[in-house]
This record gives structure tokens, C-alpha cells and sequence, in this order.
């Protein structure tokens, strides 16, 4: 059983891979209700930065949120707003597959970020795929693993989970690769 989940891991990540996926990852105010992005990344396929930014929120950003990503209320002071943003980031993400490590969260940020702004939610989420299942499927673990310890058990060492979408997006991307048996360095 484990290695049948095994090998459709890798047959799922091929076919993504070969429609040539983006990458995204965010930084938000908290976990719960009412959190919002302020900070997202978008990496193509070959590693090439496409988005990442800074996203000023609408309230300031709690303690306990700042302690865990390092992103201050001064750093995001002179930041855009998610609703000048998304328009860029909407036009980026049309017509790509998206890979996400924990899909499920960011997608609920993206959807209270739109809420805040009353934007239309217009993500194209039957395009998102799930690394974090995708690895989880991959190892045969029965429980999700952080980015981090995936990074870890894949044996990539020269980039970690910084819990800074840039750096966080180039790790979920390398898990991805090693699933799909491509070298992620």
C-alpha cells in the first residue's frame, strides 16, 4: 500500500512537473480568522522569482506572528495593500498550476485577504496541487511533516524554512523536484 502511494506520488509530481507549475508561499498575521498575507512569493517552475513582496495588512501584525516569520510592522509600513497587489499576482498565477506546501492554509489566507478588500475570489484553486500531501503520499508518512523536515528527510541542506516566503517557496519547490526525481539544486 505505502508504495503504491509511494509511486502515484511520484506519477502526480511528473505531470505537474511537466506542465511547468509556480510555486507560492505566504507570510500572515496569524493563523485563525481575520489573518492576513503580508508577505507572498511566486517562483516559476526553473527557480526564476516572480513575485515577492511585502503586503502592508489592514491591522498590525501580532507579537507572537512576528516572533515566528521576523516580518515587523516597520518592514511592511511602506508595503502595497492586498488589493494592489492581487491584480499583478492574479495575472502571474492565470492559467498555471500552483503548488503549495499546506495548500489548504494559504488558499484560506488568499480567500480573507480578498475578504478584507472585498475582492471577488477569482483564485484559481482547481489549479492549486498540495506538496504537503504530495510528500506525504511520497515518504508514507500517515501524518504531515513541516516543509522543514521535509526539506530535511529529502537531503537538502542548502536552503531551509525561514518562515520568509521567498526562501520558504525555493524549499517547497526542491521537495517537489526531489519527488519528482529531479535534481532540486
Amino acid at each position: 500500500m505505502a508504495q503504491s502511494r509511494r509511486m502515484l506520488a511520484i506519477k502526480n509530481a511528473r505531470e505537474y512537473l511537466a506542465v511547468r507549475p509556480v510555486f507560492l508561499d505566504t507570510e500572515t498575521t496569524g493563523l485563525g480568522i481575520g489573518a492576513e498575507i503580508i508577505e507572498i512569493s511566486v517562483v516559476d517552475h526553473d527557480g526564476t522569482i516572480l513575485f515577492d513582496s511585502l503586503v502592508k495588512p489592514a491591522r498590525l501584525i501580532p507579537l507572537d506572528a512576528i516572533q515566528i516569520h521576523g516580518i515587523t510592522n516597520e518592514m511592511v509600513r511602506d508595503a502595497h495593500l492586498w488589493k494592489d497587489v492581487w491584480p499583478s499576482l492574479n495575472q502571474i498565477l492565470n492559467g498555471r498550476y500552483i503548488g503549495i506546501y499546506n495548500a489548504e492554509f494559504d488558499l484560506k489566507m488568499v480567500r480573507q485577504s480578498h475578504q478584507i478588500y472585498n475582492l471577488p475570489w477569482d483564485f484559481p484553486a482547481g489549479r492549486v496541487f498540495d506538496v504537503m500531501k504530495l510528500y506525504s503520499d511520497y515518504s508514507g508518512s500517515r501524518r504531515w511533516v513541516s516543509l522543514d523536515v521535509a526539506g530535511r528527510q529529502c537531503g537538502i541542506s542548502t536552503l531551509t524554512n525561514a518562515h520568509r516566503a521567498r526562501q520558504d517557496t525555493l524549499l517547497l519547490r526542491a521537495v517537489f523536484q526531489f519527488i519528482a526525481g529531479q535534481a532540486p539544486y
